[in-house]
């Protein structure tokens, strides 16, 4: 199967060791497959099981990039709704795909997932975007991700609060 994939290159990645490895690794997978999905509308599965035969990742890191695709998949129109609203002059459907589903993946990781914290989650975001996007990109994702973390903690510490 071939698609509008990403150009990869495994060398462009930033290393890291251990769980941070695999999760960096995942990301990377799930940004592609997430552009994948989102430019050739191709099947999820299928994105992911050819990705994953042309990847030199662990397996965790393909559970991960598994787990984040899904995720993103499920919440997208919540996801796509506070994009709309935290960044009102760049409507989704004339952003750039590579960062619109960069944004998809962080938010994803931010609000529903839960699992990395989110300074983490803007600095991964920032660095796929240095990446794969334009020149504008890292500034435009950690501009937007900052804005939706901290209207996340705002919203978190009101509800313990109460």
């Amino acid at each position: 199967m071939t698609g509008p994939a990403l150009p990869w290159n495994e060398d462009a990645l930033i290393p890291a060791t251990g769980a941070h490895a695999d999760r960096r690794s995942g990301r990377g997978v799930a940004l592609q497959a997430l552009y994948e999905i989102d430019i050739a509308r191709h099947d999820p599965e299928t994105v992911l099981a050819h990705l994953q035969e042309n990847q030199p990742v662990t397996e965790e890191a393909a559970r991960y990039a598994r787990r984040l695709v899904y995720g993103v998949l499920a919440h997208q129109k919540e996801i796509d709704q506070l994009i709309r609203e935290v960044a009102p002059a760049w409507p989704l459907e004339q952003m750039a795909t590579v960062d619109k589903n960069i944004l998809r993946l962080a938010i994803f990781e931010l609000l529903f997932d839960n699992e990395v914290p989110d300074k983490v989650v803007i600095n991964e975001a920032v660095e796929l975007a240095k990446l794969f996007g334009s020149e504008t990109s890292p500034r435009f994702v950690n501009g937007v991700l900052g804005t939706i973390a901290s209207r996340h903690r705002r919203a978190g510490r009101r509800n313990h609060a109460g």
